[in-house]
């Protein structure tokens, strides 16, 4: 009988666990009893290469995130995360800097890659939090993120080359007509900002707050892009989880930035968003049950959002609640547990 996704997937998080627990006595670490990250809908999400991101405690009992993997492409993830940390401390053209985990230890051992940082502790998560506390974090990021900036006109062939693959997952013809319209008449305002430094998932499972200040957990999604991919990415993850910041950072945009800034706001979201469409509709083959029927849900729904995003409207606030209620049915226990303290 051929394995499902979901049981590969914990076959995965056993032998690596077996290969990392000699290696952490080893360094005078432990794990945490309780694992949430590798739980529920994990084995779907990865983006890049397998790994596993688990909590763990030194020898005196202070929280370490510990990454590890054995897989090749696992393996250059981790790998590129750190150069990426790595070169935004010494880099000649941002003047701003990211605030990052300390690195406690990283090596290879027989083939495993393990990288442990230190657990950035904050007394509350980034949703909890005021709504103008909210909207001046996120500015500050998006504003440290603009301000490296370097001449290059790749993003705009990366786009168009990627946007053909996106379109046929769009379900709705009519809508996915529109929105390659839309991409295709502005392609000059696409490239006319691009080549910023952007963090490409920059949501609130990848940074953390501490004394004010934004740490990013993730640096393997920075990259040179267009200057409101990150943007586009944080505001319409934000039309689901706290609608009011999405609208005011759109707002802010169109109040104190030229039409043209607003424009490729714009842009950049249709694009995120016809990305994400594309995301859940890999999952129809691979699903089953209850959680096949929570991705043709999310499929609709962010369907609904970019109908919204082109022609300039609201979401409607009854499409985000009813969407969030057929969600919460149809999530798994372990995938409950697992969003707890992402966001």
């Amino acid at each position: 009988m051929q394995k499902n996704n979901k049981t590969l997937w914990e076959e995965y998080v056993a032998r690596e666990r077996a290969l990392l627990l000699p290696v952490l006595l080893r360094l005078g670490y432990t794990l945490e009893e309780s694992q949430p990250h590798v739980l529920g809908e994990r084995y779907l999400t990865g983006s890049g290469g397998r790994k596993l991101v688990l909590v763990g405690k030194d020898a005196h009992g202070k929280k370490v995130v510990i990454k590890a993997s054995s897989d090749a492409s696992g393996i250059e993830e981790m790998q590129r995360e750190r150069r990426s940390r790595e070169a935004l401390e010494r880099i000649g053209f941002a003047y701003q800097t990211f605030l990052a985990p300390q690195e406690l230890s990283w090596g290879m051992y027989g083939g495993l890659a393990v990288l442990i940082t230190e657990f950035i502790e904050q007394d509350k998560p980034f949703l909890e939090r005021p709504l103008e506390e909210q909207f001046t974090l996120a500015l500050k990021a998006f504003k440290a993120q603009e301000s490296a900036h370097a001449t290059t006109s790749s993003h705009l062939r990366a786009v168009r080359h990627d946007f053909q693959q996106i379109q046929q997952y769009v379900q709705d013809t009519t809508l996915s007509d529109c929105a390659i319209q839309f991409i295709s008449e502005n392609q000059d305002t696409i490239e006319q900002y691009g080549g910023f430094l952007t963090h490409w998932d920059f949501t609130p499972q990848n940074f953390r707050i501490r004394n004010g200040e934004i740490y990013l957990l993730d640096h393997s999604s920075i990259r040179f892009g267009n200057k409101y991919e990150g943007w586009a990415r944080f505001i319409n993850f934000m039309e689901l989880y706290n609608p009011p910041l999405a609208h005011a950072l759109v707002q802010y945009v169109r109040d104190n930035r030229a039409p043209e800034e607003s424009l490729s706001l714009r842009l950049m979201r249709v694009y995120r968003l016809m990305e994400l469409i594309r995301y859940y509709a890999t999952w129809l083959s691979k699903t089953s049950g209850d959680l096949h029927a929570l991705a043709e849900a999310r499929i609709a729904f962010w369907s609904e959002v970019l109908r919204c995003v082109l022609d300039e409207k609201e979401v409607p606030a009854e499409v985000v609640e009813s969407y969030k209620k057929t969600r919460d049915s149809l999530r798994s226990e372990e995938e409950k547990q697992r969003q707890v303290g992402l966001h």
